[in-house]
């Protein structure tokens, strides 16, 4: 699948919770759907887990 159809379902997915569930929802699935995404990047090695965290602790990076 390619990125152009997987942003398209994420917002048909996103827009329907708002108009269906109201904003609340909406927040909630996108904070899910970002956690999905990291997940899915670092168990597929595209994602430096490490780094990661050490910019979320306010380390600067090696580069």
């Amino acid at each position: 699948m390619s990125a152009t159809v997987t942003g398209a379902a994420a917002g048909a997915v996103l827009a329907l919770t708002w108009i269906v569930l109201g904003f609340g929802a909406f927040v909630l699935v996108a904070v899910a759907m970002l956690i999905g995404a990291t997940v899915g990047r670092a168990a597929d090695g595209r994602m430096d887990v490490r780094a990661l965290a050490d910019a979320v602790r306010g380390r600067r990076s090696s580069s």
